[in-house]
C-alpha cells in the first residue's frame, strides 16, 4: 500500500542533455526549429493534397493522412521536451501526464507504421495491376485502411500503457530521456518488469515486424513488375514513386527497431535518446521533403498552392 501511495504521487523529471545552460539553449533552438519545420512541412503537404483535385487519388490520400499523423505524433513529444530543455530539467510531469504522453506516442507511432504498410500495398496495386487499380483501391477501402491503422494503433497502445503504469515507482524519478518512452520509464520501476518487457516485445513485433514484412513482400513484387516495363522512362517513373516511400520506411523502421528490439540488458539510455531524436523530430521533417522533392505531381501542385498566397 505504501508503494502504491508513493506511485500515485510520483512526479517524473527528464534528465537534461547537459549541465551547461548554453548547451541546453542550443539544443532547445535546434529542437524548436525542427519542430516548426516538421509542422509547416507536413501541414503544407496536407493542405496541398486537400486543395488540389488532381491529387485526390489513393496515393496522395494516404500521404496526406501520414502528414497529419506526423503533426500529432511530433506534437505529443515536442512541447514537453522544449519546456524541459528551457528549464534545465526542472519541468516535471505527473504519472498521469507521462502515461497520457506514452499512450498517444505508441498510438500514433503504431498507426504511422501500419499506414506505411498500407502505402506499400497501394503502390503494389498501382504498379502490378494498373488496369484494375481504381476498382481494387476504391475510396471506401482507402478510408477503411486508414481507420484500421488508427484502430490497431489504439488497441495496441492502451493495454500496454495501462500495464506499464501499474508498476510501482518508488525512489528514482528521473527519466533518462526527453519524453516518456517505454524502455526508459520501465527502468525506474522498483519491481520485476519481465512480463512488461515481454508485452512490449510482442506489441513491437506486431507494430514493426509484421508491417515491415508486408512492405518487403510488396516491394519484391513491385521490383519484379518494374523490371518487366519495357520503356526506360516508365521504369524511372515507377522507381521514383516508390523510392521516396522506401527511404521513409528505412528511417522509421530502422531507428524504432533499434530501440524496441534491443534486449534490456543491452539498452543504452544515451544511444536510445539520440536514436529517438531521429524518428520523433528528424523523420517527420524528412517525410514531406522526400516526398515533395521526388514527386513531380506534388511539386507542381505545391507551386500552384504557393502562387495563391
Amino acid at each position: 500500500m505504501e508503494g502504491i501511495n508513493k506511485t500515485s504521487k510520483t512526479q517524473f523529471f527528464f534528465c537534461p542533455f547537459s549541465t551547461h545552460s548554453e548547451v541546453q539553449m542550443v539544443i532547445f533552438v535546434a529542437f524548436l526549429v525542427m519542430y516548426l519545420i516538421s509542422l509547416s512541412g507536413n501541414a503544407t503537404i496536407a493542405v496541398t493534397v486537400h486543395g488540389n483535385h488532381s491529387l485526390h487519388t489513393p496515393m496522395y490520400f494516404f500521404l496526406s493522412n501520414l502528414a497529419v499523423l506526423e503533426i500529432f505524433y511530433t506534437s505529443c513529444i515536442a512541447p514537453l521536451a522544449l519546456a524541459n530543455l528551457l528549464s534545465m530539467g526542472k519541468t516535471s510531469v505527473s504519472i498521469t501526464g507521462c502515461g497520457t504522453q506514452m499512450f498517444f506516442f505508441v498510438f500514433l507511432g503504431g498507426a504511422d507504421c501500419v499506414l506505411l504498410a498500407v502505402m506499400a500495398y497501394d503502390r503494389l496495386i498501382a504498379i502490378c495491376y494498373p488496369l484494375r487499380y481504381t476498382l481494387l483501391m476504391s475510396w471506401p477501402l482507402c478510408v477503411e485502411l486508414v481507420a484500421g491503422s488508427l484502430v490497431l494503433g489504439f488497441l495496441l497502445s492502451l493495454p500496454l500503457t495501462i500495464l506499464i503504469f501499474h508498476l510501482p515507482f518508488c525512489n528514482n524519478n528521473e527519466i533518462y530521456h526527453f519524453y516518456c518512452d517505454m524502455p526508459a520509464v520501465m527502468r525506474l520501476a522498483c519491481a520485476d518488469t519481465r512480463v512488461h518487457e515481454t508485452a512490449l516485445s510482442i506489441i513491437s513485433f506486431i507494430v514493426l515486424s509484421i508491417p515491415l514484412s508486408l512492405i518487403s513482400i510488396s516491394y519484391i513484387f513491385i521490383v519484379a513488375a518494374i523490371l518487366r516495363i519495357r520503356s526506360a522512362e516508365g521504369r524511372h517513373r515507377a522507381f521514383s514513386t516508390c523510392s521516396s516511400h522506401i527511404i521513409v520506411v528505412l528511417l522509421q523502421y530502422g531507428c524504432t527497431s533499434y530501440i524496441y528490439f534491443s534486449p534490456s540488458s543491452r539498452y543504452s539510455p544515451e544511444m536510445g535518446r539520440v536514436v529517438s531524436m531521429v524518428y520523433t523530430f528528424i523523420t517527420p521533417i524528412l517525410n514531406p521533403l522526400i516526398y515533395s522533392m521526388r514527386n513531380k505531381d506534388l511539386k507542381d501542385a505545391l507551386r500552384k498552392t504557393l502562387r495563391k498566397f
